[in-house]
């Protein structure tokens, strides 16, 4: 199974849009995520990303659902563990 993740635009790095990368909070698990496929995002911004790219935003309310969801089922460890 595949699982894409919404996390927090905190940071950006990178003019380039295919280099662009930012680093996105995860309910506090900070990663480096690629944002090529997302050039419109920005700090503050909540992207869905898979495999470290962020395939698209999301608003916040969203992402507060899927984040009460996965603490609900006691993913964010494996999360932790595993890296997005």
């Amino acid at each position: 199974m595949c699982l894409a993740v919404p996390g927090k635009v905190i940071s950006i790095a990178g003019e380039e849009p295919t280099f662009r990368t930012g680093k996105v909070d995860f309910g506090g698990i900070v990663k480096e995520i690629n944002l090529a496929y997302v050039p419109d995002a920005a700090v503050g911004d909540y992207v869905i990303v898979h495999v470290g790219f962020a395939l698209s935003k999301v608003d916040e309310a969203e992402a507060q659902k899927v984040f009460a969801y996965l603490k609900r089922m006691e993913e964010l460890g494996e999360l932790e563990a595993t890296g997005p």
